[in-house]
């Protein structure tokens, strides 16, 4: 056996009585991996995945299951130990009444253990007695025997449970510890279902309990948001304090299989370009043509379906802006994240009285005043769209995500209700990245279908006219350039305002960039932040700041 897998056994005897009841109903012990291959298959798996002692995640798949299968694993409260819980749990929230509110996280971890401490006899042991035994006991603990008694292994456990419960994620705290974790989709009581990395969507065995503990957990979920949901106001959308995105329909009433929620976890750190790479979401000179664009100014939406990677992508192309640039954004959920020091970040407020709330049509018009260097619209979705071309018409680079799924589509969509924007106004918009969720010889794949550049509307054409630079082939999955000696972008927009005699001396300038990305590939730099490092040092001093020859 491994040994960091005996380790972890040792450290967790709840992890060994999972295994020995899983070896006794299949024959098999499950490998102990700390990292999951791109190539693992549904129907070959039986892996331990740690996420942090004392959780741990099961993925078991076999040919005849056809899909595999994910477990959490956690250290389970028995009755005693749940009355006890429930016991410690009463005590703290009594005590927590006398004590200053925490102002971070840290600081209520911290609050939380010196009340538990304070609450228990640690080494005391012994068992509480029965509640049908004693009825009103957890009521009557408190006063009569101050202190809950509890034995190590008990601490442990019901620690864990206070803080999954008051700081964490409460029932959802294993998955959401998962790092190939993308989504979160639960409907009812036990319908929790994730978007993995590797194996796209699979069901759980988490549970919520009954009908009062969703409830109980909407509502507190709703409450870290600062949009607190109930029979009146059944809808709420906004980001948890650790960015995450959730989304909740709480009342049978309106989501008549149960109240139900999807979350889309944040990453801390954003994914890099060279990984977008890596991945075969677009090639080395598709970046670097997007390099050449945000280095210069030009207008970009990236647009796709949900799921898309739309601001995934728009997240790691933001490295290619100068770092002295000023940033704005304004959304309704922070989730653009840029690497520029200068960066005013606005949130959407839809809540309180008519005269306080704040839209996106509102921070766009304060945007047009702050001088920024680029303006970042989270999602263009409504009348805010026509003040994001107003701000390119006056010279503001604007990036957004959007919801279509090729470039007409986008064009449509922006000149068609709410947005209205006049179809002699497109031009202002440089480039639509198109992004699509696509399932390709059994994998779920993100790629980057096209990238079009947007000449103008010509009434002699009878509409815009566009031109696709780039274009993704499903056989074989791979992506061509098509705009090489042919960029409207590139030679009319961006060689003449650098003053090119020969326009195409812009593609050398493009391809220097790209045999930058294609050396930080081959040698395996794929950090965010070493990425961003090398990108800001060449701005600096050109190639000579580059840790590597080209």
């Amino acid at each position: 056996m491994d040994p960091e897998f005996q380790k972890a056994l040792q450290r967790n005897p709840h992890l060994g009585v999972y295994i020995n009841e899983f070896r006794q109903k299949t024959g098999t012990i499950p490998d102990f991996v700390v990292s999951l291959s791109k190539d693992m298959e549904e129907e070959h798996v039986n892996v331990i995945l740690p996420v942090g002692d004392p959780v741990f995640i099961h993925i078991y798949g076999t040919a005849e299951m056809g899909e595999a299968r994910y477990y959490t694993i956690e250290p389970p409260l028995f009755p005693n130990e749940k009355r006890k819980y429930d016991a410690i749990m009463g005590m703290i929230l009594e005590k927590s009444s006398n004590e200053p509110v925490p102002n971070s996280e840290a600081e209520l971890k911290t609050l939380i253990s010196k009340l538990i401490d304070e609450s228990i006899d640690i080494g005391a042991g012994g068992d509480l007695p029965d509640e049908d035994e004693k009825p009103g006991l957890l009521q009557k603990l408190i006063p009569t025997q101050k202190k809950v008694p509890l034995n190590q292994q008990e601490y442990n456990k019901i620690l864990y449970h206070i803080e999954r419960n008051i700081i964490g994620s409460g029932p959802i705290e294993p998955i959401v510890r998962d790092p190939y974790l993308e989504d979160i989709h639960s409907i009812g009581i036990s319908g929790v279902f994730i978007v993995h990395k590797i194996l796209g969507m699979m069901e759980t065995d988490l549970t919520f309990g009954d009908e009062d503990g969703l409830d109980r957990w909407l509502r507190s979920m709703s409450e870290r948001i600062g949009r607190p949901v109930s029979d009146a106001h059944p809808i709420s959308d906004g980001a948890l304090p650790d960015g995450s995105r959730i989304n909740i329909i709480y009342s049978p009433d309106i989501s008549r299989r149960g109240s139900s929620f999807t979350m889309r976890k944040f990453s801390e750190v954003p994914v890099s370009i060279i990984q977008l790479i890596n991945w075969g979401a677009v090639n080395c000179d598709m970046a670097a043509y997007m390099w050449m664009l945000l280095e210069n100014g030009m207008s970009i939406f990236f647009s796709g379906e949900t799921a898309s990677g739309k601001t995934t992508m728009l997240n790691a192309c933001l490295s290619f802006v100068n770092p002295k640039s000023k940033i704005y954004s304004t959304e309704d959920t922070a989730e653009v994240q840029p690497p520029q020091a200068v960066w005013q970040q606005l949130i959407t407020r839809e809540d309180g009285p008519p005269d306080s709330r704040v839209d996106t049509f509102t921070l766009l018009k304060a945007a047009l005043r702050s001088r920024p260097n680029y303006i970042i619209v989270g999602e263009i979705r409504g009348v805010e769209g026509a003040v994001a071309f107003q701000g390119m018409q006056t010279g503001h680079p604007v990036l957004a995500t959007f919801h279509a799924s090729a470039v007409t589509k986008m064009i449509q969509r922006l000149t068609g209700d709410p947005i209205n924007v006049p179809v002699t106004f497109i031009d202002n918009l440089n480039v639509g990245m198109i992004l699509q969720a696509v399932y390709r010889k059994g994998q779920f794949l993100r790629r980057c279908i096209s990238i079009d550049e947007i000449e103008g509307y010509y009434e002699e054409a009878g509409g815009v006219v566009t031109r696709a630079v780039f274009q993704w082939d499903p056989e074989t999955d791979t992506h061509a350039f098509r705009g090489l000696n042919n960029s409207y972008i590139l030679e009319d927009k961006i060689a003449a305002k650098l003053g090119y005699e020969d326009k195409r001396k812009i593609y050398e300038d493009m391809f220097l960039r790209s045999r930058i990305l294609e050396e930080m590939r081959s040698r395996g730099i794929d950090d965010y932040y070493e990425v961003n490092d090398i990108l800001v040092n060449f701005y600096r001093h050109g190639i000579d700041g580059l840790p590597f020859p080209v």
